[in-house]
């Protein structure tokens, strides 16, 4: 095995990427737009939730209920009839629509328990699920600060310290902007790599290499340096001018320790890619080859949800997958400041991962050139 046909095949595939506009389109997208769109954009959090307000009783309670629903959790609360509340819900125009009913506040003051409708459009479930709850709260506090004749902070029988470590705004941006930054590598390792072992068989370029003095596993590790080189780059720069400029994200740790684990995990996905590449014999096929795989390990590594959440098989099941040990690393490295003395068992987890894809895609890869 000679370096210089490694470096010269490699040279070879990235003029390749070069001439190709919708793989740099989405390398492009996929570390710029793409993050900060996803880390921006947090659907989950309560932000201007659409509200209606039927209010039947008219009274100065009335009037404190609805000016207590204002922006950035609400929008402005907008005044129905009651015949509009069921059409304006089934339009889709409001998520939530709370119906005060005639002399609320005259059986309040009589001591009675009087009932305050809420509908709540469930098919926007991540305003449904903790918007519900904020409109009670708020309601049950308005009332009772109605019936105590003053506003005052309840007083509770401990008093609890709350400090954040590493994210102390509890910024869902700066969570997300780093997950979409480990996806995106992912993703983006195998496509490119699996792209152009098929790209070569497309386009016959391979039975050229393969009358060429050059070994099967020169041939595939031009392919994994090239690539990872794009990713590795793209994922700095991403870093870089995505994350820490545009999102204003903090990084705690150490960017260069990130990146040596970054190509570990870029070393374990391109041989991924190029086994799945060998088993797929058309782009189409290599596409849903990669839905396959690119959910679980997206979904179940631990970016998105919690491992300890998850079912102990499927913790025991992911600790097969690169992405679960990158995660953890990452997240480790980027957010909390950790050093190579607390992510090295991830390390080297990523190298043992790394090296047995490595050497079940030569061999798939030395069958596929036969």
């Amino acid at each position: 095995m000679r370096l210089a046909n490694i470096f010269q095949l490699g040279v070879k595939e990235l003029r390749g990427l070069a001439r190709d506009p919708m793989l740099l389109v989405l390398i492009v997208y996929s570390f710029t737009v793409s993050i900060y769109t996803a880390s921006s954009a947090t659907p989950e959090t309560l932000n201007r939730a659409a509200i209606a307000i039927v209010d039947e009783d008219q009274s100065p309670v009335s009037s404190r209920i609805i000016s207590a629903f204002y922006p950035p959790y609400f929008s402005v609360p907008k005044l129905i009839s009651p015949s509009e509340m069921d059409r304006r819900m089934d339009a889709g125009l409001d998520t939530f629509a709370l119906d005060i009913p005639p002399n609320f506040q005259r059986d309040l003051l009589a001591g009675r328990s009087p009932t305050i409708q809420l509908n709540v459009d469930a098919t926007r479930m991540s305003q449904a699920f903790s918007g519900g709850g904020y409109v009670q709260s708020i309601v049950s506090d308005e009332v009772s600060e109605f019936l105590n004749r003053y506003r005052g902070a309840s007083t509770v029988p401990v008093d609890l310290a709350l400090r954040a470590r590493f994210n102390q705004q509890l910024s869902k941006g700066w969570f997300g902007s780093i997950t979409n930054v480990i996806s995106s590598i992912t993703m983006l390792s195998i496509i490119l790599t699996g792209a152009a072992l098929i790209r070569e068989r497309e386009h016959g370029t391979i039975e050229h290499l393969l009358v060429m003095p050059v070994r099967p596993t020169e041939i595939m590790l031009s392919k994994i340096w090239s690539m990872g080189l794009v990713v590795l780059v793209a994922s700095a720069l991403s870093l870089t001018f995505i994350v820490q400029w545009a999102l204003n994200v903090p990084i705690n740790g150490s960017v260069t320790l990130f990146l040596v684990g970054t190509a570990l995990q870029l070393f374990a996905t391109t041989s991924m890619g190029i086994f799945l590449a060998t088993m797929a014999g058309t782009m189409p096929q290599f596409g849903l080859l990669l839905m396959l795989v690119l959910l679980p390990l997206q979904v179940l590594s631990g970016g998105s949800t919690p491992r300890e959440s998850m079912p102990q098989i499927i913790q025991d099941i992911m600790l097969a997958a690169p992405n679960t040990h990158f995660v953890m690393l990452a997240q480790s490295i980027l957010f909390r400041g950790a050093g190579i003395d607390v992510v090295w068992p991830q390390f080297l987890a990523l190298i043992a991962i790394g090296g047995v894809l490595f050497f079940l895609a030569l061999r798939r890869f030395r069958r596929f050139l036969r």
